[in-house]
């Protein structure tokens, strides 16, 4: 049986090209006579430069930028073919940022902005910037300070890892600000930040599905005038997910967390609806997992697994995450093999 494991990365443990190799380890052991075909995926967030760079080939650029907390870092864009593949995450993600150490109100996007302007100035005529797995709700404002001023711009496309606006409860602060260390007070001062903000700037915009990714530089992006894609699309067709399908019986993606937030844009769903355009059934192994069967079917995904309720506990699933990761595998393994 040909089986395609095609995961993102798993939060701060796991990256994706390791999510995938896991599964595979697991599922070999427990079906050595299987076929498996591993495309580790992104939907725009973290590893999005190492997965297309992987895929594509192409030259990556390193140079010094600001990070979140405006400490200096290093940070890489590819250039392929005229285009500039731009991690946001590089410069303003949350993994750069101890937890101890969150400050969701001083987080900025400038070093997003300097990757952008070094890439302008290579000369390519697109740049793709991938938002996700930020720890800044800044909307964009960092990066506006440093591209802003840089003149004119090539074509620039946001590919999102959620469709979120700006604001409101399904916003930028209020979704995605507690993960980043927000307390309940802090949002309400980022979204009234966000909220002056885009009514100066362009209130027009602020629910435009993907406005709210990466704490809002969607909506920044948009104020330059990107365009929209989602993430997850945009790599499914650069690393030829659906070719790889072809002959498969069985489909394996899977990410940190299966929520709520799984279901609108991110990677997950991206490569369940392309398994189910191939009437393939698509299982979904992640950490942990809250999304309901019923949901999970609306998505086309025929089952879910978490690695936490078969390691037993959250403790042991972080102690050793490659090896739960393949004990779940090798499990799932066990009852869909043919």
């Amino acid at each position: 049986m040909r089986v395609l494991i095609a995961p993102d990365c798993f939060g701060g443990t796991l990256s994706a090209p390791e999510a995938a190799q896991a599964m595979a380890d697991g599922w070999h052991a427990a079906a050595p006579d299987d076929e498996l075909v591993l495309r580790p995926l992104t939907d725009g967030g973290p590893g999005f430069v190492d997965v297309l760079h992987t895929v594509l080939g192409g030259t990556p650029h390193s140079l010094e930028v600001t990070g979140p907390l405006g400490e200096p870092l290093t940070a890489t864009w590819l250039e392929h073919d005229g285009t500039a593949y731009v991690e946001s995450a590089q410069a303003n993600g949350l993994h750069l940022v101890p937890e101890a150490d969150r400050r969701p109100l001083d987080a900025t996007t400038r070093g997003v902005g300097e990757l952008m302007v070094a890439a302008r100035d290579a000369g390519v005529h697109t740049i793709v910037i991938g938002l996700g797995g930020s720890a800044t709700t800044d909307g964009g404002q960092g990066m506006l300070e440093v591209t802003a001023p840089a003149g004119d711009w090539p074509k620039l496309i946001a590919a999102t890892d959620v469709e979120n606006p700006l604001l409101g409860p399904h916003g930028a602060a209020h979704t995605f600000g507690p993960q980043k260390g927000a307390s309940p007070q802090d949002v309400d001062e980022l979204e009234q930040r966000l909220t002056d903000f885009s009514a100066k700037k362009g209130p027009h915009l602020r629910d435009q599905p993907g406005a709210g990714a990466a704490g809002g530089l969607g909506y920044g992006l948009f104020l330059l005038g990107a365009t929209r894609v989602s993430g997850a699309d945009l790599v499914r067709d650069l690393t030829g997910l659906d070719e790889a399908m072809a002959g498969a019986r069985l489909v394996l993606t899977g990410e940190g967390s299966f929520d709520w937030q799984s279901l609108r844009g991110k990677l997950v769903t991206s490569v369940a609806s392309a398994a189910a355009g191939r009437g393939l059934p698509c299982l979904v192994l992640a950490g942990q997992v809250s999304v309901g069967r019923r949901e999970a079917a609306a998505a086309g995904i025929e089952a879910a697994y978490a690695v936490v309720e078969h390691a037993g506990s959250v403790e042991a699933a972080f102690a050793d995450p490659a090896g739960t990761l393949s004990a779940l595998a090798g499990h799932v393994a066990s009852q869909w093999s043919a």
